[in-house]
């Protein structure tokens, strides 16, 4: 595994534990800046805000620049968010900050998950992908919990320093381990922007939208599922959510490692397995113990997703793959969004602590529909002949060479299996 790949996980981990940290330490940050705790919750609105201006914006300034250059400027630009977050006066100060510290998340992981596919073989792209967005999950294991628990004893600016530095060290070693990566011969905002003329694109990301929301409808009212029903103490809830982490990450590398296989069906038995899975919990979060089984399955199945989808994306987008494979990152906050509004209008209606593990067990099921469609759609063959032509003979093959392959199949993008 290329040590450029590790600098990268480096700063997944300090964005991950940024991203996440800051819902466990709500509570410190209304008592140290006199305001409620709904109004404190305002700030991890404010990042994902950032993540979906900052994903297509700053990708779109960073058009035709050398990869190795923007993933530096940008794990800067997230470190540089993070110390200003640390020294931010008054709510709206912090506020505004988290704003700034969102802008290179999504631009970060697309630019980052295109240079991991180029620092590995193609057979081995999709898990190269996974290494990177290991750190988050890692985040989620380790970094989320001892940053919750360093804010609770010395101030969330405290935890703020200690991810400034993680991510300053991220910063580095990118600029050391990281190689000069071939900038594309075709580069720019318009040849990037042209990749969204493929169908197949959008399709991607719809199935991110609507299926990604699932695990987002369940996540985000976990705790109260976990205390209410599952029988939980509120001091022990910390530790189920460690939980997630680990399914994160034995999914991340179980989903990078099927996805180098067979990538369709990958991301289409991912979506099937996580809506069954979330369907179940609602009847195994009655106990601890089944609970705390089917939370490590609803986070392995909900990121075995993740570098699956984010490789599709970048097959699809084929020679502009940068700025498609940053909307990826907007998409799975869009998620964010959709799965919590609508696991909370199911709370709202009065249908009980599971409901959002049933709301998201639907959405789930419509991104499975969706990947089946795009699957299915992918099959069929481009270039149909017209009823009374004559077809013309195969190709002779080239002198000495292989015959020429046809442009066109389903499977031209970036040598990838689709």
């Amino acid at each position: 595994m290329p040590l450029a790949l590790v600098a990268l996980a480096v700063t997944a981990f300090a964005i991950g534990t940024t991203e996440f940290a800051a819902m466990g330490l709500l509570p410190q940050v209304a008592d140290s800046l006199d305001v409620s705790i709904p109004q404190a919750g305002w700030l991890i609105s404010a990042y994902a805000i950032g993540v979906v201006i900052g994903a297509p914006l700053l990708t779109a300034l960073a058009a035709g620049r050398p990869r190795k250059a923007v993933l530096v400027a940008l794990a800067g630009l997230f470190a540089t968010g993070n110390l200003l977050c640390a020294l931010a006066p008054d709510f709206w100060s912090l506020a505004a900050a988290r704003l700034v510290t969102g802008l290179p998340h999504g631009a970060f992981f697309g630019a980052g998950a295109v240079a991991a596919a180029e620092l590995v073989a193609p057979q081995r792209r999709a898990r190269a992908v996974a290494v990177m967005f290991s750190g988050l999950t890692v985040a989620n294991i380790v970094g989320v919990p001892v940053a919750t628990l360093l804010g609770q004893h010395l101030g969330w600016r405290a935890t703020m320093l200690v991810v400034v530095v993680i991510g300053a060290a991220g910063t580095l070693a990118i600029a050391r381990l990281v190689p000069q990566l071939p900038s594309p011969a075709q580069s720019g905002l318009r040849h990037e922007l042209r990749t969204f003329r493929d169908g197949q694109l959008w399709l991607a990301l719809a199935t991110v939208v609507f299926g990604c929301g699932g695990f987002f409808a369940c996540y985000s009212y976990i705790a109260p599922l976990l205390t209410e029903v599952s029988g939980y103490a509120t001091g022990s809830v910390t530790l189920v959510l460690a939980l997630f982490g680990v399914g994160m990450t034995i999914g991340n590398v179980l989903g990078g490692f099927a996805a180098d296989r067979a990538l369709r069906p990958t991301v289409c038995v991912a979506f099937l397995l996580l809506a069954a899975t979330l369907a179940l919990f609602a009847v195994t979060a009655r106990t601890e113990w089944s609970a705390a089984v089917t939370v490590v399955l609803v986070g392995m199945f909900g990121f075995a997703i993740v570098p699956a989808v984010q490789t599709l994306v970048m097959q699809k987008a084929r020679s502009a793959p940068t700025l498609a494979s940053a909307t990826v990152q907007g998409a799975f906050n869009l998620a964010n969004a959709q799965g919590a509004y609508f696991g909370g209008l199911a709370l709202d209606a009065g249908l009980g602590w599971t409901s959002p593990t049933l709301v998201g067990a639907g959405l789930a099921a419509s991104g499975a529909v969706i990947a089946v469609i795009a699957w299915a759609a992918d099959r069929r063959p481009r270039h149909r002949p017209v009823p009374g032509a004559t077809e013309l003979p195969a190709a002779s093959p080239v002198p000495g060479g292989r015959a020429p392959v046809p442009d066109g199949g389903p499977c031209t993008g970036a040598g990838l299996p689709g």
